[in-house]
C-alpha cells in the first residue's frame, strides 16, 4: 500500500494542491489526510461530483494549475455532463486529475449497488475519451504513474484518471472531525430512526437513502421481527430518495410516505426539495437525519450542521418545518404534530444526531429486487 502523505506530497511537488470532490470509502484514508492538511480553500467537499468539476474548472481558470477531483465510481454519472460539455478538448480543454475509487471491481465482492458500476467504470472513461491508469500499490511505481499523468495533462490540457482499487492507501485517521455542535449532540442516528419508525401507521411507507440509514432501518425491522415490505431501501442513487418518495406519494394519496434522508444526500441534490415543496403532497414527510458528516465513507464533514435546512425547507414550500436534537422532543413532535399537519401539505423534520454507528451493524439480507417486489405488493 501507499501512504496518503506520499500521494499528497507527490502531487504538491508538481504544483497540484487543490482538491474538490465527494468522499468515498476506498479513498477515506486519502480524503482524511487531505482534510487534515489542506486549508479550507484548497479542499472543498462538494455537494456532488459534477459541482466538484465546476470548482476544479474555476480553479484552473484562475490559476492555471491542475486541480484534483476525487469520487467513488458511482459519481462518474454526475461528472459526465461537465466532462463532455466543459472540460473536454473540443469545448474548453481543461485538465483535471480524476481520482476514482473502484467499488464493485469485477472479481471483487461488493454490495449490489456497486456491481454494475464496477463493470462500467473504465468503460465510461473510454467512452468519454479519458486516459487512465489503475494506481499501483507500490510507491515507486505509483510515482511514475503520477509523473506520466501530470505530463500528459500539461501537454494536452486534457483530463486524466487514476483509478483506485481497494486497499491502495495505508490507514490514516481523520483528526479534525468533530465540530463543537457535533460534540454536543447526544441522540444517535440509529435511535432516532427507531423512534420515527415506531411512530408509523400500518399503511405508511418509508423510502430510505443509501448508506447507514437504510442499514439501520433494516436492522430495526429485523430486531422487531417485522417484515421489510413497507420500506424501500435505496441502496444506491445517492440524493434521489426524496424524489422516489415523492413519486410514490403522488400516486398513493391514501398512504403517508416518509423519506428518511441524510444531510449529505439531501445536499447532494438539494433542488429536489423545491420540487417536493411545489407539489405540496399532503401525505409526505421528509426526515433528514443530520450529523454534519458523510458517515458511511469515513466521516468527512458536510455543511449540514452549518446551514439552516429548516429555512431552506420553508423557502421552497414545505408547509410544516421542525428541527429537533433529542429523543424526548422527537417523540413529542411525532405524537402531537404529524397527524394534523398532513392535511395541509408536505412536512420537513430535521433531526440532529451525533456521528458514528455500531461497529457490528449489518447489511440488508434481502436483494434489491426482493425489496422492490415486496414493497410493490404492499402498495397494492
Amino acid at each position: 500500500m501507499i501512504s496518503p502523505k506520499f500521494f499528497y506530497d507527490t502531487l504538491a511537488s508538481k504544483g497540484i494542491d487543490f482538491y474538490a470532490g465527494v468522499p468515498d470509502s476506498l479513498l477515506k484514508n486519502l480524503c482524511a489526510y487531505i482534510t487534515d492538511h489542506a486549508d479550507a480553500k484548497h479542499n472543498i467537499i462538494a455537494a456532488n461530483e459534477g459541482g466538484a468539476m465546476g470548482l476544479a474548472a474555476g480553479h484552473y481558470l484562475a490559476t492555471g494549475q491542475i486541480p484534483v477531483v476525487y469520487m467513488q465510481n458511482s459519481g462518474e454519472g454526475n461528472i459526465i455532463n461537465p466532462l463532455a460539455s466543459l472540460t473536454d478538448k473540443e469545448v474548453y480543454n481543461i485538465p483535471v486529475l480524476l481520482v476514482i475509487g473502484w467499488r464493485g471491481k469485477p472479481g471483487v465482492y461488493d454490495e449490489p449497488q456497486h456491481v454494475k458500476q464496477g463493470k462500467v467504470t473504465t468503460g465510461l472513461l473510454n467512452v468519454m475519451g479519458i486516459d487512465y491508469t489503475v494506481l499501483s500499490k507500490e510507491e515507486d511505481k505509483a510515482e511514475k504513474q503520477i509523473e506520466k499523468a501530470v505530463t500528459y495533462m500539461q501537454q494536452t490540457k486534457e483530463c486524466y484518471a487514476l483509478v483506485i482499487e481497494k486497499d491502495t492507501f495505508e490507514e490514516y485517521k481523520l483528526s479534525s472531525s468533530v465540530s463543537t455542535l457535533q460534540a454536543s449532540l447526544s441522540l444517535s442516528r440509529e435511535e432516532a430512526i427507531q423512534t420515527v419508525a415506531a411512530a408509523l401507521g400500518e399503511k405508511d411507507v418509508i423510502v430510505s437513502t443509501t448508506g447507514m440509514i437504510s442499514r439501520e432501518l433494516f436492522e430495526y425491522r429485523a430486531a422487531k421481527n417485522q417484515g421489510h415490505e413497507r420500506d424501500f431501501l435505496t441502496v444506491g442513487s445517492m440524493g434521489h430518495a426524496s424524489q422516489i418518495a415523492l413519486g410514490i406519494a403522488l400516486e398513493k394519496p391514501d398512504r403517508r410516505v416518509w423519506c428518511f434522508d441524510g444531510d449529505g444526500a439531501s445536499i447532494m441534490h438539494m433542488g429536489s426539495m423545491a420540487i417536493v415543496g411545489s407539489k405540496a403532497p399532503k401525505n409526505y414527510v421528509h426526515v433528514v437525519f443530520n450529523n454534519g458528516a458523510h458517515d458511511s465513507v469515513g466521516g468527512q464533514p458536510t455543511v449540514g450542521l452549518s446551514i439552516d435546512l429548516t429555512a431552506i425547507a420553508k423557502a421552497v414550500g414545505y408547509k410544516h418545518v421542525y428541527s429537533v436534537d433529542n429523543k424526548e422532543e422527537l417523540e413529542r413532535l411525532l405524537a402531537s404534530c404529524i397527524k394534523p399537519l398532513i392535511s395541509e401539505g408536505a412536512a420537513f423534520i430535521e433531526v440532529k444526531v451525533k456521528k458514528g454507528n455500531r461497529k457490528d451493524l449489518g447489511r440488508p439480507t434481502t436483494t434489491p429486487i426482493q425489496n422492490k417486489e415486496a414493497l410493490m405488493g404492499f402498495l397494492q
